[in-house]
């Protein structure tokens, strides 16, 4: 798809392409749920904006853009659709700046718009299920990036004085990658064997491979998994084979890479309480990649299957909390 595509440029077309999306079967109500064809009218009338529709069953009004990330925007439907490509096909990120230049926007607006893309972006984690399973091979490791927005004591420093703000600790992200599958990053406050253990035991089947290196943190709960096995980096290995199987955990490093190329190159800064949407969106690119077969194209219309049910106002935002 490229950027000159008419559901890019024109909003009555991007309006027909999503409810080709959302309604492959007709339009459904998202007020009560309606789908009979017969119990909804199109209102065609001069005073009517397009695409509205009116349900006999609930007699309420709806467009397609009702009950999705879009609902009760001023910004043009194109504008969207073409803000969701941009997201979506960019490996390392859009930044809102770019977004705003681009798409003609105030930065305001369009960190806004970035923001609730990247609701949209957010999997369920019970519909999606675990990763791994019988005879597949996870990977998990930890990572930090940036430093923490307020003061945090670990709970091995209890009694010390507070690290001076040259010394803050960075953000700890805890990330789980299934090889030639999907990866799935978490932000937490500080990584312990507790919380390692609760990330694990809720993303990773236990039948699992697991392939960690030798950080103590998954010892105890690697027993847990079908087997599990480590690299020694403090001893310069990285890889090596047993039975004609590489061992390592490069797959989740370059997960890893990316994310932080991203952040570094792109966004170059991100508030605390927002760290997870953006874990969310390169998980969802990751997921989707090109190694895996989907095009740009499917990505994004994936994208756009995934806007129903979700709100975003600025308050919420404004009242994100930290994992």
């Amino acid at each position: 798809m490229k950027l000159d595509s008419p559901i890019f440029q024109d909003a009555d077309a991007a309006r027909i392409h999503l409810e080709a999306q959302r309604w492959p079967h007709g339009p459904n109500c998202p007020h009560c749920g309606n789908a009979n064809p017969d119990r909804i009218t199109k209102m065609e009338g001069k005073a009517h904006r397009p695409g509205l529709y009116n349900c006999m069953e609930c007699r309420e009004q709806f467009t397609v853009t009702v009950g999705t990330v879009f609902e009760r925007s001023k910004i043009a439907l194109n504008k969207w659709l073409l803000a969701t490509f941009l997201m979506a096909s960019s490996k390392k990120g859009m930044s809102a700046h770019q977004l705003h230049r681009m798409l003609g926007v105030t930065y305001k607006t369009a960190w806004f718009m970035a923001h609730r893309i990247r609701e949209a972006m957010a999997e369920d984690v019970k519909s999606a299920g675990p990763l791994g399973g019988e005879g597949k091979t996870v990977e998990a490791d930890e990572t930090y990036i940036g430093r923490v927005d307020r003061d945090y004591l670990s709970p091995q420093r209890k009694g010390q004085p507070r690290l001076k703000r040259k010394m803050k600790p960075k953000r700890t992200v805890i990330g789980l990658v299934e090889r030639g599958g999907k990866a799935r990053m978490v932000h937490v406050q500080h990584a312990t064997k507790a919380v390692v253990r609760d990330i694990l035991v809720r993303n990773a089947d236990r039948n699992s491979t697991l392939y960690t290196d030798q950080s103590k943190l998954y010892t105890v709960t690697g027993e847990e998994y079908a087997s599990h096995k480590t690299t020694n980096h403090s001893a310069g290995e990285y890889v090596r084979y047993e039975d004609g199987v590489s061992i390592h955990s490069n797959t989740i490093e370059n997960v890893f890479s990316v994310f932080k190329r991203g952040m570094v190159g792109v966004y170059q800064h991100c508030g605390e309480a927002h760290l997870h949407r953006y874990l969310s969106e390169f998980d969802f690119r990751y997921n989707r990649r090109t190694a895996l077969g989907v095009t740009d194209t499917e990505r994004h219309d994936q994208l756009l299957a995934m806007i129903e049910g979700k709100r975003l106002t600025y308050r919420r935002i404004n009242e994100g909390g930290i994992a």
